[in-house]
């Protein structure tokens, strides 16, 4: 029903495009009138009726965001360079060098791109073969990623002792009640000022990276913070929703067991059958005959269904998500975003 509802509104809304585009007959224009609202809740009057912000765009919370963390992260980029045009121009010998050049050869002159890092890029990406074309291509790639790790650099070290004040006012993140039932597997303190709700699936690439980060965070604050693992396959993943159910059967046996065959599972991706689940049972120490039973029975489907359910309800659309008190961040984004929410809800 969700995705029928935004197939219909993003027909409507491409519909009111051409009509606009296409049509000199101003009738055929829906009767609009764009006024100053009443106060601070109210979107539209319909019926005499007003409907408030909250009311119209429930649900619609986290693309709402993104757009306006992609507009933000537009005005961020013209700041940045605006200010390397600047440091640019400060230098006389350098003035008269396009950017492109002034990049190359002053701000990311070290740069190299080593057989190990394709290699590795390529093995991330599951790619079977490497041929020239796209060799030059990974290469291009990771020659961009670098310049622009060698810019932030740059301009750290330019605003180090002479910091640059920005008058851009960062978007907020939408915050969401996530439920916690006490029988999820769990990492960290009881009484914690920050709560991270995980929904992963174990067949998930992306979800593999998501648990480096995770473990990262866990050496960093350790029981400062208490992460909550929440189950939720995608139907494209063959072996995920198996896979899911096996981490449920083993969380009833035991959260420590559950944490182990969660780190079995996601270092060999490809080995998620049931024969391979079980293979990781008996090598974590699960009690083989309890889990086998469990497994093959499909006790744990409904609970996976509900929570899959429950993820659809409060936002999720791909894995990894996760919710810092809360708060979205959508994929496995780095260490530093989720140190960034962790200490300012902790100073709160």
């Amino acid at each position: 029903m969700i995705k029928k509802s935004k197939i219909a509104l993003g027909l409507i809304a491409i519909s009111a495009m051409g009509l606009i585009a296409c049509t000199s007959d101003v009738n055929s224009k829906p009767n609009f009138l764009f006024k100053k609202a009443p106060n601070d809740t109210a979107i539209i009057k319909f019926n005499g009726k007003e409907v408030s912000h909250d009311e119209l765009f429930k649900g619609s919370e986290a693309e709402i965001y993104e757009m306006k963390q992609k507009l933000y992260e537009l005005k961020l980029g013209k700041v940045k360079a605006y200010l390397l045009e600047q440091y640019k121009n400060e230098d006389p010998a350098r003035t008269s060098m396009n950017m492109e050049n002034f990049i190359d050869t002053v701000v990311a002159k070290d740069i190299e791109i080593t057989e190990e890092e394709i290699n590795a890029f390529a093995k991330e990406r599951n790619i079977p073969q490497m041929n020239p074309q796209l060799k030059v291509r990974i290469i291009d790639f990771l020659k961009n990623t670098k310049k622009r790790d060698a810019i932030e650099a740059y301009i750290a070290k330019k605003t180090k002792d002479s910091p640059v004040e920005i008058y851009l006012a960062k978007p907020e993140r939408p915050r969401f009640d996530i439920p916690v039932t006490g029988n999820e597997p769990t990492f960290g303190g009881k009484d914690v000022a920050v709560t991270i709700v995980e929904y992963s699936d174990f067949q998930c690439p992306f979800c593999a990276k998501g648990v480096e980060i995770m473990n990262e965070i866990k050496k960093a604050y350790g029981n400062k913070v208490k992460i909550v693992f929440k189950n939720f396959p995608l139907s494209f993943h063959k072996d995920a929703a198996k896979a899911a159910e096996a981490a449920l059967c083993a969380n009833e046996q035991s959260s420590e067991k559950f944490w182990k065959l969660h780190d079995e599972m996601f270092a060999d991706q490809s080995g998620l059958a049931v024969d391979g689940l079980k293979a990781k049972a008996k090598k974590v120490g699960l009690d083989q005959k309890k889990f086998n039973e469990c497994l093959d029975s499909g006790k744990m489907k409904s609970q996976l269904d509900a929570t899959v359910q429950e993820g659809v309800k409060v936002g999720v659309k791909s894995t990894p998500t996760f919710y810092v008190n809360g708060m979205l961040i959508n994929g496995a984004q780095p260490f530093e975003v989720f140190k960034e929410l962790i200490d300012s809800e902790m100073t709160k």
